[in-house]
């Protein structure tokens, strides 16, 4: 193999790097849905660029953006190339691109070599998540919670309200302003499956937001936690998305959330993990 040649890339480039990404979700596993032009160009196509070809195909890329404080930045190399010296020259690279601003690098495809890389250089983890995939060909049965019935959720402020509700005791929890959280669930939500559990009261106790295949977020608000109505929530989607003839059901779940045992039990299994690491 010859060596590297290190070019800036750009919007031309997205085939190559879309097929970079799907290299390493090939053997990292992460989020699936980094291996589709969208979000290829989201965290890649930033301001600054930086890639490797070799043999006639794109083999690291690093994309950087410095419009705020921290600069941020995504990189990859593929696993065939990997040993050889080319994660730390993107990071260097992305370093210096950063200057005094900090930098905040985001992996969608997570693999022990670039934590022990990113560690090496003064680099701190601040957030992993695991990526779960349930497979739909065997559902779980979870009865419906004594006094609890499910209805399809409206995106509007009930719905808003019952999430800050659930989550606003979660340690590092910081409220989003109602428009922008309910504006991310609009292009790709499932309303027949995005849903909202209530109490004999009729008050909302829960919800469970749906984004084509993905299980989005799911929250029990304080006072009914522990009666399995997340759990309800779960079932009633992976049934909803079953007859829907969905091949898999996605979520990802914080590292640290006690969640992650709840899923795990209805049928999810590990597929990788994505994380943010920090550099002042």
């Amino acid at each position: 193999m010859g060596g590297p040649v290190w070019r800036e890339f750009g919007a031309d480039d997205l085939p190559a790097l879309t097929g970079l990404a799907r290299a390493c979700l090939a053997v990292d596993g992460g989020l699936p849905l980094f291996g589709r032009t969208p979000l290829v160009r989201a965290r890649l196509l930033q301001g600054r660029t930086r890639g490797a070809w070799a043999d006639g195909g794109l083999v690291a890329a690093v994309g950087v953006g410095t419009g705020r404080a921290p600069a941020t930045a995504t990189g990859l190399v593929h696993p065939a190339w990997r040993g050889r010296g080319l994660g730390g020259a993107l990071l260097d690279w992305a370093g210096e691109q950063a200057g005094h601003a900090g930098l905040l690098l985001t992996t969608e495809t997570w693999n022990a070599g670039a934590e022990e890389l990113f560690a090496a250089r003064g680099y701190r983890r601040t957030f992993l998540e695991w990526v779960l995939r349930h497979d739909l060909d065997a559902l779980p049965q979870v009865a419906v919670p004594q006094g609890v019935t499910v209805e399809p959720a409206t995106l509007g402020p009930e719905l808003f309200a019952t999430y800050r509700a659930s989550f606003a005791d979660r340690p590092g929890f910081v409220e989003p302003a109602a428009e922008e959280w309910l504006g991310d669930l609009r292009e790709e939500f499932r309303p027949e499956l995005t849903l909202v559990a209530r109490g004999p009261d009729g008050a909302a106790v829960g919800f469970v937001t749906v984004l084509d295949d993905w299980i989005d977020q799911v929250g029990v608000v304080p006072g009914w936690r522990g009666r399995r109505v997340g759990a309800y929530l779960v079932g009633r989607v992976l049934r909803g998305l079953a007859d829907a003839r969905v091949d898999a059901a996605w979520l990802c779940v914080n590292d640290d959330n006690p969640a992650a045992g709840l899923y795990r039990r209805l049928g999810f299994r590990d597929v990788g993990r994505r994380a943010r690491y920090r550099h002042d």
